[in-house]
């Protein structure tokens, strides 16, 4: 079993930055692929960034354009998401979620945490 608890959201102006974290608890924890989704309202959840369980690899979506960053510190047992140049349409809630691998798929994720809300302001 993990347990997964996201940080870091809040407020934040057009062009701001925030970094999110994403605790991990269970003796398995730094095991897992880690990925990171949001969900607009209205909208469905969609993928945002993964990265593989030793930190090698990381995936990315589109939208992105090189704005974000996934990182993870599993001697901490967490995994950030670094956000720049953020804009008004990246509002959401943003959840961290874990995996046997690294995938787009959310319903191939195991374990969600409760989500942080991400508001952008323009």
């Amino acid at each position: 079993q993990v347990q997964l608890v996201e940080s870091g959201g809040g407020l934040v102006q057009a062009g701001g930055s925030l970094r999110l974290s994403c605790a991990a608890s269970g003796r398995t924890a730094s095991s897992y692929a880690m990925g990171w989704f949001r969900q607009a309202p209205g909208k469905e959840r969609e993928f945002v960034a993964a990265i593989s369980w030793s930190g090698g690899s990381t995936y990315y979506a589109d939208f992105e354009k090189g704005r974000f960053t996934i990182s993870r510190d599993n001697a901490k047992n967490t995994v950030y998401l670094q956000m720049n140049i953020l804009k008004p349409e990246d509002t959401a809630v943003y959840y961290c979620a874990a995996s046997q691998a690294p995938t787009y798929y959310p319903n191939e994720y195991d374990y969600w945490g409760q989500g942080t809300q991400v508001t952008v302001s323009s």
